[in-house]
């Protein structure tokens, strides 16, 4: 398998992967606190990719000061700020405006990249951010109700979460550390779930103990596939295609959550969804154009 088409199935493994976690956090927040909830994920996820690298690698700790810079901006902005701000925020908006704010992200990125790494985007690059951005609205049908439900806090929790990763991506893609991805990934899930539990200590959350099969199942479903099994493609992914596009996945995950809801939970898909998905593979389309002209012209 070319590298093309092996990035283009690690996306779409990632998309799912995300998208699986909607239905564990969901139920997750009903029994436990946001930001010990959010440390849990990465308790469970980092030892596991911990033994692995371990196993896997030679070099699976660091040692180069990239290694170190990258292990800290990693684990306090696409670890801890981005998971504690987005549960955090979860808490009290709708799943629809969270969405939507929370897709924010793939536009972040690119301002990120352009004052950060000096990458430039040209018109139609900038187009197939905000079609793809369009099909997420139309997918998530947001109403001035529900984009007015719930608190400003949460929403601003929600937005920061959204700047974290993007501007944690394009920092890691800066730093360049030499260690592999899916180690880097695990040192900061470590990193990350020590600074959420130090967060969830300093303001007072309580844990009451003894939750239900539910709950312990959807804590499961965060902690390994999306999450140890996630973050290391995210990681990856980051190096492969870089920030811009790898956060790309935030218009494909809403999607994946639409997909999953009808097979899980039965709920139905209705001609927004479909309709919004066009959207969006219009937008990624058009940001991927020279790509999917290649493969047209070796079709024809």
């Amino acid at each position: 398998m070319t590298g093309r088409y092996r990035n283009a199935g690690l996306f779409l493994t990632l998309a799912v992967l995300f998208g699986l976690s909607f239905i564990g956090i969901k139920t997750g927040l009903d029994a436990l606190p946001p930001l010990f909830f959010a440390g849990l994920r990465f308790d469970i996820a980092a030892p596991l990719l911990l033994v692995f690298a371990a196993l896997r690698y030679d070099a699976w700790y660091p040692t180069d000061p990239r290694d170190f810079l990258a292990v800290g901006v990693a684990g306090v902005a696409l670890i801890a700020a981005n998971n504690g701000l987005l549960f955090l925020g979860q808490q009290s908006i709708t799943p629809a405006t969270a969405s939507v704010m929370y897709a924010l992200n793939p536009i972040l990125a690119p301002v990120f990249a352009i004052s950060i790494l000096g990458e430039r985007l040209d018109a139609r690059d900038a187009a197939g951010v905000l079609i793809g951005l369009a099909g997420v609205v139309v997918i998530v049908q947001p109403t001035p109700e529900t984009l007015t439900a719930g608190s400003t806090v949460a929403k601003l929790y929600v937005l920061g979460a959204a700047a974290g990763i993007a501007v944690g991506s394009v920092l890691l893609r800066r730093i360049e550390p030499p260690l592999p991805s899916l180690p880097m990934a695990a040192w900061s899930m470590a990193l990350g779930a020590v600074i959420l539990h130090a967060s969830s200590l300093a303001v007072g959350e309580v844990v009451v103990t003894g939750g239900s099969r539910g709950v312990a199942f959807a804590v499961l479903l965060v902690a390994i596939p999306s999450t140890a099994f996630a973050y290391p493609i995210y990681y990856h992914l980051l190096g492969a295609i870089g920030p811009v596009r790898t956060n790309l996945v935030g218009y494909v995950v809403p999607i994946v959550a639409a997909l999953v809801g009808l097979v899980v939970l039965q709920q139905p898909i209705n001609l927004a969804t479909v309709v919004g998905f066009f959207v969006v593979l219009a937008g990624v389309c058009l940001l991927e154009r020279q790509i999917v002209a290649d493969e047209l012209a070796r079709l024809r």
